[in-house]
């Protein structure tokens, strides 16, 4: 099997800029990027579900999804502080900067979406890989039909982008449930676990296409009441995380059964991954 060289641009970083840094709690960060060179910005069009590396000099480099918009000038990325290259991100602040490969991977099927009904199933930080797809369909509502958005954290702390739920809330033909495992007293939304909120959605097989992002144990769970629901395993789209070092195949680390995670996926059909899907040690 020949593996076809990866270009100069997919391995050099691009200078941006961190011109805003929205906190959620002292371990997540929302980080808005702007490219020190205006022209390179044609270079990073990307579409929801893809992702950055990101960059820090003489650390190391982490693998981000995007959740702004593709329209907006500056590139967002969501980042929860969990080892050596994110501990050093969570240091910085406005007016430094760091490097950005990419994008990388595949998008989430809003062409195939389009005129049919939307079913979004998320759970913790799981949002984030997503928000950019549903930004999208908004801003294009006429071209999408019923939206409903299921999200479930462990305890209220958890709901990052609450203001962006309670914006979606107010759409026409819209559908947002929220859920806590662990509430406080000030929570008003539902609790238990997020498929749990499937009782509440009306599903039509027939028309729905779903996108799933979260833990592999609630994914595992959404595809199974999906598929007794008979939406079909070719139209449940699925985000996968897998720990992605080198972005472009070479390296290996994000290999699932005969997939690399940064280069066919991350997004990726149930059917395509069905055979992999919830098996222990993959």
């Amino acid at each position: 099997m020949s593996v076809t060289a990866p270009s100069v641009q997919a391995l050099v970083p691009e200078p941006a800029e961190i011109i805003e840094k929205r906190s959620f709690g002292s371990r997540l960060h929302a980080y808005r990027l702007r490219l020190r060179d205006p022209a390179a910005r044609p270079r990073f069009d990307f579409l929801p579900g893809q992702f950055n590396m990101v960059y820090v000099p003489g650390v190391g480099e982490v693998a981000i999804s995007i959740s702004s918009d593709p329209e907006e000038e500056d590139l967002e990325h969501t980042i929860r502080i969990v080892g050596r290259t994110t501990e050093v991100i969570d240091r910085l602040d406005v007016g430094d900067v760091l490097g950005l490969r990419g994008p990388f991977g595949s998008s989430w099927p809003l062409n195939e979406a389009r005129w049919k009904d939307v079913l979004v199933v998320t759970g913790g930080l799981g949002c984030a890989p997503v928000t950019g797809a549903i930004d999208y369909m908004f801003r294009r509502r006429a071209s999408f039909g019923r939206i409903s958005i299921l999200h479930g954290v462990k305890q209220p702390a958890d709901l990052i982008h609450r203001d962006r739920f309670e914006a979606w809330r107010r759409e026409p033909d819209t559908w947002v449930g929220l859920t806590a495992d662990q509430p406080d007293r000030a929570w008003r939304d539902r609790v238990g676990v997020v498929t749990e909120l499937f009782e509440e959605v009306e599903i039509d097989p027939v028309r729905t296409v779903v996108f799933v992002c979260g833990p592999q144990v609630m994914a595992v769970m959404a595809v199974r009441i999906l598929e007794r629901r008979g939406v079909p395993s070719s139209r449940i789209f699925l985000s996968l995380e897998r720990s992605m070092k080198c972005a472009v195949g070479l390296c290996g680390h994000c290999q699932f059964g005969p997939e690399f995670v940064c280069k066919d996926g991350p997004i990726f059909s149930h059917e395509r991954v069905a055979r992999f899907f919830g098996v222990p040690g993959l």
